[in-house]
């Protein structure tokens, strides 16, 4: 009994086949990151396991560079952000401040490194560093002298952009060699070369280029990743994001200005130079010599019926009885004439105004009628 419940519970696993020759092993990804299915498929295709430098190619540089100055130039969003970088980062200049024993050495040392730094234009060429860091990746400015200079100290500072930090003739089985830079065993720049025309002159093709030693090169930009030599764009996530929110603010406007150019045309059988107008104004003038002696007459009726109910009432507060029932009579006879020729001056002028027109008559009528109810 021991011995077939053993057997029930511990049956012992089969041995794990060695896979075969020429098999594909499926992955059980243990990330949900990790896993790829038809919904996420399309979104990871361009993930790649280049190296930095690899990735940073001098063409997709190129690219990078080309699309960064265009949105720059034409994004005032990107060129706000640009701005803001440079202006906040630089400000009025650098200043030089010495804590040494001798305060007579430090004014003079300061006042002469400001006046350097003016003559020099250091903080428009800091400026305009940082601003190519942002846009293009990285800056270069090489120190050389200037005789020109109304300084003491000769040293300048020549920018230059970084198309020109290239090696025509790189060779790609340099290992110590990254587009432009020359590297030793330890990885330190040992010197750059920096084409002698910037490639976008457009004259003709550059492949001359001067090799400037690494001490009196000046290259700023941000490694990402590790053994990263040459920058990109800081602008680089953001550049699809700025193309479309510059067509959605142009959408905007567009169809704002759409909303607000709302026009009309009216049409008109009449005839032209103002015979229209002549037309009408004889038209109005019929109107009135046919309505304003009907309304004259209307008035006339009115006022007999006012007076006649004036009387009326007069004769009721006066006379005796049988005497005052007789020209009651009388008046009631006069009063109901008046009416008649009051509707029918009534009719004859609705008539001649139209359907359209105010009818007289209505308000009379219930004029009349409260005052039948009170006799």
């Amino acid at each position: 009994m021991l011995a077939w419940m053993q057997s029930l519970f511990f049956r012992p696993r089969k041995a794990a086949l060695p896979p075969r020759r020429g098999a594909v092993l499926a992955i059980r990804a243990r990330y949900d990151a990790a896993t790829t299915s038809d919904d996420n498929r399309r979104h990871w295709a361009n993930a790649d396991g280049l190296s930095a430098n690899t990735a940073n190619s001098a063409e997709v540089r190129r690219i990078l560079r080309n699309r960064a100055r265009y949105e720059v130039a034409n994004n005032s969003y990107a060129r706000g952000i640009v701005l803001t970088l440079a202006n906040d980062v630089v400000g009025t200049g650098p200043r030089l401040q010495l804590l040494t024993d001798n305060p007579r050495a430090n004014r003079w040392i300061e006042r002469e490194f400001g006046v350097w730094a003016k003559a020099v234009g250091l903080p428009e060429k800091l400026r305009t560093m940082r601003m190519a860091r942002a846009q293009d990746g990285e800056a270069f400015a090489v120190l050389t002298s200037n005789p020109k200079l109304p300084t003491s100290v000769q040293l300048d500072l020549r920018l230059i952009e970084a198309d020109q930090v290239c090696t025509p003739d790189l060779s790609p089985l340099a290992d110590n060699a990254i587009d432009g830079i020359i590297f030793d065993s330890f990885g330190n720049p040992v010197e750059y070369h920096v084409l002698k025309q910037h490639p976008g002159d457009g004259y003709r093709t550059v492949r001359d280029y001067d090799r400037v030693p690494a001490e009196a090169m000046l290259h700023w930009f941000r490694a990402d990743r590790p053994g990263q030599a040459r920058g990109i764009p800081d602008l680089t996530p953001a550049l699809p994001l700025f193309a479309q929110l510059r067509r959605y603010t142009l959408a905007v406007i567009a169809a704002a200005e759409t909303a607000a150019d709302f026009a009309g045309i009216l049409y008109t059988d009449a005839p032209a130079s103002g015979e229209a107008d002549a037309a009408l104004a004889r038209a109005e003038d019929a109107h009135q010599e046919t309505t304003y002696p009907l309304i004259g007459r209307l008035q006339q009726v009115r006022d007999a019926i006012r007076d006649a109910e004036r009387n009326r009432q007069q004769l009721v507060a006066t006379c005796t009885v049988p005497d005052l029932l007789a020209q009651a009579a009388e008046l009631a006879e006069k009063r109901r004439q008046a009416n008649e020729r009051k509707h029918a001056l009534t009719q004859a002028i609705n008539n001649q105004r139209g359907p359209t027109s105010y009818r007289v008559g209505e308000a009379e009528a219930g004029v009349l009628q409260g005052t039948e109810e009170q006799r």
